[in-house]
């Protein structure tokens, strides 16, 4: 298992198995894949995190790369035995999907509530602490307005989230995942504050 000190956490949320594949609730990890391509090494499965992990180096800071191959509602069981500390946390960055956003567009933040997440949900009861950063990216069509067309009711949520990405959205996908791959390099080298100026 990788247990480099104090490494920077890059963890990307979504669900195992091919069904899920391009999926929007898969966007975590289809962004992280990204950004480990351009930090870090292959892949390798870590059976006691039960997670596909890389390391990899950002500056002059280790990086640990992170996709738990657990459900989206248990990715905090993969997460927790590298981030044993209040400390620890505050050098994990969760990258994960948000309806409420229009597709191409991040947000960044740090200490919040899960907003309703079950990723984000099961990595806070986890470590125990809201004080980790989160790269949101969007998911949803935009309207008139440039605000995001979000579906409403449970149901119509659950389809659209577990919804496959159209061809021409996974285009638009890479290329936010090059800014996020950005993001994240600039708040490990200048830090979180400066990252959310430029970036939100």
């Amino acid at each position: 298992m990788y247990t480099i000190p104090m490494s920077y956490i890059i963890a990307g949320l979504g669900n195992p198995g091919a069904e899920y594949d391009n999926t929007r609730h898969n966007t975590g990890r289809i962004v992280l894949e990204v950004v480990r391509n351009e930090f870090g090494d292959e892949y390798k499965f870590d059976k006691k995190l039960n997670a596909q992990v890389s390391a990899g180096k950002i500056g002059k800071e280790k990086a640990v790369f992170i996709a738990p191959d657990t459900f989206m509602n248990l990715s905090g069981r993969a997460i927790a035995p590298l981030v044993k500390s209040v400390k620890a946390a505050q050098r994990l960055v969760v990258i994960y999907d948000d309806f409420n956003l229009p597709l191409g567009r991040i947000r960044i933040s740090f200490n919040r509530s899960s907003g309703g997440h079950n990723g984000i949900e099961s990595i806070i009861k986890a470590v125990q602490t809201e004080a980790f950063l989160r790269i949101r990216i969007g998911t949803a069509p935009e309207n008139a307005k440039g605000n995001a067309k979000t579906p409403h009711g449970d149901e119509k949520i659950e389809k659209f989230i577990l919804g496959k990405f159209k061809e021409d959205e996974l285009k638009t996908l890479k290329k936010v995942a090059k800014t996020v791959a950005e993001a994240v390099e600039m708040i490990i080298r200048e830090g979180k504050d400066k990252a959310m100026s430029k970036f939100n």
